[in-house]
């Protein structure tokens, strides 16, 4: 069985693959999710922050880390903030925050 991933404000709710990342999921089943470079950890443009289920979330690894590092304003950096190309799951429970975030036509919200 999958692990489902919220995401507000859109209300988007679906399930991640092992060793999928979140913004992978999204785009596999029809979601927008913004990028700029679909998934290279280089445009920053997918960053979230984890707003409840933390547990749920695989803890980030060191290409992720040093990408957001390097190439994220401090102000927008936290604890909590991760990118969604390389943000993976291990259980149901883990609840996102992210603008821009489109659930697809054909999906009930």
């Amino acid at each position: 069985m999958m692990p489902w991933v919220t995401v507000e404000p859109s209300g988007a709710r679906f399930e991640v693959r092992e060793g999928e990342s979140v913004a992978e999921a999204a785009w596999r089943q029809g979601y927008v999710w913004p990028t700029k470079c679909w998934g290279q950890a280089d445009c920053m443009s997918c960053f979230t922050k984890i707003v409840d289920g933390e547990l749920s979330a695989v803890p980030a690894g060191t290409e992720e880390l040093d990408a957001m590092r390097l190439k994220m304003v401090a102000r927008v950096r936290g604890p909590m903030v991760r990118l969604a190309c390389r943000l993976t799951v291990r259980k149901d429970g883990l609840v996102l925050h992210k603008q821009g975030v489109r659930v697809p036509e054909d999906v009930p919200s």
